[in-house]
C-alpha cells in the first residue's frame, strides 16, 4: 500500500510540474514581454552563423548555472560586450530557447567556441532543475497552492516599483486645472491615512462616478523640468505625498443669507486619504490615478539617432550627481520616438585643459567618453524617466545621451 501511494505521489508531482509549466507560459501567470520582428530576425541570423568571438565579453564563462535573482540583462552582460544586444544571445541558442524571457533558475548555459564564432547550449530542458524531485507521501485531502512564475525578469523591477506609483508629470495646463484640497474636518492642519478632507475642482467640479472607484494622487510643489541646453520648461514634476479616494462628488446647496435671503453655496467633494507618504494639507493638489499599463522593460537600442541630456535626478532639485540604480529624468520623450526599454549611453563631457607643452598654451577640449548606460522605463510627451544600469564615474545633470554602440 505504501509503495502504491508513493507511486501515485510521483505521478501527482509530475502532473503538478506539467501544470506549472503550462501556467508559466500563459498570459495570466507569465511575463509575456513582446518580441519584435527585428529582434527575432537578429536572433535567426545569429542562429545561422553564430556570434563573432570579438563580440563576447572579456570574461565570458564557459558554463553558467542560472540563479534566482538573475536577470536577462545580467546574463547578457556575462556573455556579450553589449547587454542590450540580447537578441544575439538568444540567437546563440534559438533551437532550445523559444522565448528569451523564459529562462529559469537551475538551467545550465554552456558557451562553445569554434571556427571564430560562439554558440550557446542548454544543458537541461526549460523549466527543469538539475535535482530530481523528492518522493512525497500524500493524504486523501485537497491541497492547492498558487504557482508563481519563476522565469527570469529582464531586470530587477524592485528598484523602480515604488517609483512607478509616485511621480506625476504634468504640463502647465494640467497643473492649473488640477483639483485642490480646500478644507479638513475639525480644522486639522495636517492629514494622514484614514482622515477625511474636502476638495474642489478648479476648472470643473469633482463629480462622483457611480460605476467605478475614483482614485487620486495627492501632490504639491510641482517642480519645472528645464532643458539643460535651452532652459525651456519641458514639463512639471509633481511631488507625490499620498493617495485619496472620492467618497462624494461636488454639488451646490441653498443656505440662509442675511435678512431671510437664500444663497447658493458650493458643497465641496468629500475625499478619504487611503495612503500617505507625507502629511497632507489644505492647498495640496489632486490628479486622477493613471490607468495601470503593462510595461515591457525589454532592453534594446533605439532605431533612430538619439541626442539628449539628463534633466534632473529624481527625489531632489538640489542633487546634481547620480549613481547606479538611481532614477533620472531626460529631455527625450514620445515625440522623439523614445519607448520603454530603450538603452542610451551616457557621455561624460571631456575636460577643458591648457596644453602646457605648447609654448602658445592653446586651450584643448578632451574627447567625450562613455560613462555608463541607462534604460528608459516611463515615457511622457517631452520627458522620460530612466534607470542608470551601469556607471563608471558620477553622472551629472546635463550629461549627454547618445545611441549605445
Amino acid at each position: 500500500m505504501t509503495t502504491h501511494l508513493m507511486a501515485k505521489s510521483r505521478l501527482a508531482i509530475a502532473a503538478l510540474a506539467a501544470l506549472a509549466g503550462a501556467l508559466a507560459t500563459s498570459a495570466t501567470w507569465a511575463q509575456n514581454f513582446p518580441i519584435t520582428s527585428g529582434q527575432r530576425q537578429t536572433a535567426t541570423a545569429v542562429a545561422q552563423k553564430g556570434v563573432p568571438l570579438s563580440e563576447l565579453a572579456a570574461n565570458a564563462p564557459d558554463r553558467y548555472t542560472v540563479k534566482s535573482g538573475d536577470t536577462l540583462w545580467g546574463i547578457s552582460s556575462l556573455f556579450l560586450k553589449s547587454p542590450w544586444r540580447w537578441p544575439e544571445l538568444w540567437g546563440m541558442n534559438l533551437d532550445e530557447i523559444k522565448n528569451p524571457h523564459r529562462i529559469y533558475p537551475g538551467q545550465i548555459l554552456i558557451l562553445e567556441r569554434a571556427n571564430g564564432v560562439a554558440t550557446l547550449k542548454l544543458a537541461n530542458p526549460v523549466g527543469e532543475s538539475a535535482a530530481a524531485p523528492e518522493t512525497v507521501r500524500v493524504s486523501p485531502r485537497t491541497r492547492y497552492e498558487t504557482l508563481p512564475d519563476f522565469a527570469l525578469p529582464t531586470l530587477r523591477t524592485s528598484v523602480i516599483e515604488a517609483f512607478l506609483a509616485e511621480p506625476m508629470i504634468v504640463d502647465a495646463a494640467g497643473l492649473s486645472a488640477a483639483a485642490r484640497i480646500v478644507a479638513t474636518q475639525e480644522e486639522r492642519v495636517l492629514l494622514a491615512r484614514g482622515d477625511r478632507a474636502y476638495a474642489r475642482g478648479t476648472e470643473s467640479p469633482l463629480l462622483d462616478n457611480q460605476n467605478r472607484e475614483q482614485l487620486f494622487r495627492v501632490f504639491r510643489n510641482a517642480t519645472p523640468l528645464k532643458d539643460p541646453g535651452t532652459g525651456e520648461i519641458l514639463a512639471y514634476e509633481a511631488q507625490y505625498v499620498g493617495k485619496a479616494t472620492l467618497a462624494r462628488g461636488e454639488s451646490t446647496t441653498d443656505v440662509n443669507g442675511p435678512e431671510g435671503s437664500t444663497l447658493s453655496a458650493v458643497v465641496p467633494a468629500t475625499i478619504d486619504i487611503i495612503s500617505a507618504k507625507e502629511e497632507m494639507r489644505v492647498g495640496d493638489r489632486l490628479l486622477p490615478e493613471p490607468p495601470k499599463q503593462f510595461a515591457s522593460y525589454t532592453p534594446r537600442a533605439p532605431e533612430g539617432r538619439i541626442a539628449g541630456r539628463i534633466v534632473s535626478v529624481y527625489g531632489s532639485t538640489s542633487i546634481v550627481n547620480a549613481s547606479q540604480n538611481q532614477v533620472v529624468a531626460i529631455n527625450l520623450g514620445k515625440r522623439d520616438g523614445i519607448e520603454s526599454g530603450h538603452v542610451l549611453a551616457i557621455q561624460k563631457d571631456g575636460a577643458r585643459i591648457v596644453d602646457k607643452s605648447d609654448p602658445t598654451k592653446p586651450l584643448m577640449k578632451l574627447p567625450d567618453e562613455r560613462n555608463g548606460l541607462l534604460m528608459v522605463f516611463s515615457t511622457y510627451e517631452r520627458v522620460s524617466y530612466a534607470l542608470i544600469l551601469e556607471i563608471i564615474d558620477g553622472v551629472r545633470v546635463g550629461d549627454r545621451l547618445i545611441n549605445p554602440r
